[in-house]
């Protein structure tokens, strides 16, 4: 499935993993959403509810665009610069295209919903 992830009047597309939790975050679709700058690789947000996790693996070494759900504290996680591996961390999807938008300090808001074509 694919999702729109509109910050700033920018639109980018994501693709997302067919996993237990890939499907419980898009079933929360649409979201509005403030996206909090963490430690100057990431942007991350609380979601509303708590994605199962059965069939991921312990933790991913996530790469640049990928979107991520943080077990321990139920959040939403949007790689826009490399990070090592980390415990807790399912890999939701992947952003195409460039992540520029999300390179900036502090918080943005964001718009995710289904992909219409």
């Amino acid at each position: 499935m694919k999702v729109t992830i509109i910050i700033n009047d920018r639109q980018l597309i994501a693709t997302l993993d067919d996993s237990a939790a890939s499907r419980g975050f898009a079933a929360l679709l649409p979201l509005d959403l403030t996206l909090s700058d963490y430690h100057r690789t990431e942007k991350i947000a609380d979601l509303p509810a708590r994605l199962s996790t059965t069939g991921a693996p312990d933790g991913i070494d996530p790469a640049v665009g990928d979107i991520a759900y943080y077990v321990p504290w139920g959040n939403l996680a949007i790689f826009y610069r490399d990070f090592g591996y980390s415990k807790g961390l399912v890999r939701l999807g992947r952003v195409e295209g460039d992540l520029g938008v999300l390179d900036t300090s502090g918080t943005v808001s964001a718009r995710i919903e289904r992909f219409k074509e």
